[in-house]
């Protein structure tokens, strides 16, 4: 898919460029995910234990040739629709230490037939396909000359509401045009590798397989916390110095009943690790990163008090404590709360921060405003008004009167921007950096 500009539909400030390029979220694409015939999220209760000795009972008491056949009709509905498929059911099985410690060993038929019994497919973008943000991709080989390899990553809500993260390829063109490619066709969730070594107990690391599109890959939830979703990845590739480089992403774990900021770290966008945040300022949602220390420490951006913006320190990365508040609601479209929309862009002129506003009806908007770039905490200029808000045309959705971003980039003399309609799907604009300067106020 190919984007081009519309040139006539523009913002209310005349500084947006709309792209004619749309991702909507996809029923059809699935992942497998472990069954249990249980409503525990963790361990089997005495009774769930039993119902699955039941259901192994009736899998081994087929013969051999209803076997074979029960199992040639799994491979015939879903072989193609996912890698490895008998490997996995195998994995599966041999994962359900039930099976071992009541039954005698299992011939390979068996085996894979009880893995396909405690394995479904879950539609992880069926209902939304919004939230996104974008970095430049690790790898910018074999790149024409002013053009830069991406990668979007984008919330996906499927069955229960439940989020995951997953992600997108594609090519910004010199003059700003986007492309993204077309999603694989399989699509899977990581392994659990291991705790991470070191003090971070509380840390843990999924590793993807080294095959395949990074649009195959969805981190789904793997810990209690996170068990109703992954919400809104802020990804921005952090500068150590030196020519070191790290994408971190805050996000939102929540369980169902609360919520709680972590950190998603990776150099490849193969190899993860997820470690939860620590601190007052991490008990609430919406932290983004800056891409690099200042003055000798990390820098965030968050929201306390649910309605204005702080700017916090860190040594650490890990522990975030109070902030000071940096910008409160002053225009009429922010008058509820005022929050970020990713992860400050680093300008000649100071530090580019989109922002998004709450009004009446529950109406979100998207604005900017830029920071000293030594002194963050000093706000040199505001946008008097949004950049962008709901169209009537385009306000319909799983959340009605919604525009929102995690994280835009720079790209030459434009801030490329992806945005999120109405929590339903995303959508793509270009803004002119030297305008959107000249519309600002001190």
């Amino acid at each position: 898919m190919t984007a081009k500009r519309i040139g006539d539909e523009l913002s209310p400030c005349k500084l947006l460029n709309r792209q004619v390029l749309t991702l909507r979220p996809d029923p059809a694409r699935v992942v497998m995910r472990h069954f249990k015939p249980s409503t525990e999220p963790r361990d089997l209760t005495p009774t769930d234990t039993k119902r699955v000795t039941h259901i192994v009972d009736r899998v081994l008491a087929l013969d051999a040739h209803s076997a074979h056949q029960q199992l040639q009709e799994i491979l015939e509905n879903f072989e193609g629709r996912h890698r490895r498929l008998l490997a996995t059911f195998e994995t599966r099985a041999d994962a359900m230490g039930i099976v071992h410690s009541v039954h005698a060993p299992l011939t390979q038929v068996q085996r894979r037939l009880v893995g396909a019994y405690f394995l479904h497919e879950y539609s992880f973008e069926a209902a939304a396909l919004f939230n996104p943000s974008i970095v430049a991709h690790p790898d910018q080989s074999a790149v024409s000359s002013g053009a830069r390899r991406i990668i979007l990553s984008l919330r996906a809500v499927g069955e229960g509401h439940v989020s995951s993260i997953t992600f997108r390829s594609g090519m910004l063109g010199a003059d700003g045009t986007v492309t993204i490619n077309p999603a694989a066709q399989f699509a899977s969730i990581p392994h659990l590798q291991r705790l991470l070594p070191g003090s971070r107990t509380d840390s843990i690391e999924v590793v993807f397989e080294p095959d395949g599109d990074i649009s195959e890959r969805v981190i789904f939830p793997v810990t209690e916390a996170q068990s109703n979703g992954i919400e809104d990845a802020r990804f921005v590739e952090f500068d150590h110095g030196g020519g070191g480089k790290t994408y971190y992403a805050t996000y939102t774990a929540y369980n169902g009943r609360a919520i709680r900021s972590e950190l998603l770290e990776t150099t490849d966008f193969r190899r993860f690790s997820m470690t939860p945040l620590t601190g007052p300022a991490a008990r609430n949602k919406g932290m983004a990163l800056f891409p690099r220390k200042i003055n000798g420490h990390y820098a965030m951006l968050g929201r306390q008090d649910n309605e204005s913006l702080y700017l916090i320190y860190s040594d650490d990365l890990y522990s975030w404590e109070e902030g000071i508040a940096l910008l409160e609601p002053r225009f009429p479209w922010e008058f509820v709360q005022i929050g970020n929309c990713g992860s400050p862009i680093e300008l000649e002129e100071g530090w580019l921060l989109l922002t998004h506003g709450v009004g009446p009806m529950r109406r979100y908007s998207i604005s900017a405003a830029l920071l000293d770039k030594e002194d963050p905490a000093k706000v040199l200029a505001r946008l008097p008004e949004p950049l962008l808000r709901p169209e009537r045309s385009a306000r319909e959705g799983y959340v009605p009167n919604v525009v929102y971003t995690c994280g835009a980039m720079r790209q030459a003399d434009h801030i490329i921007l992806p945005y999120a309609v109405c929590d339903t799907f995303s959508n793509f604009a270009t803004i002119e950096i030297a305008a959107l300067l000249r519309a600002m106020v001190p």
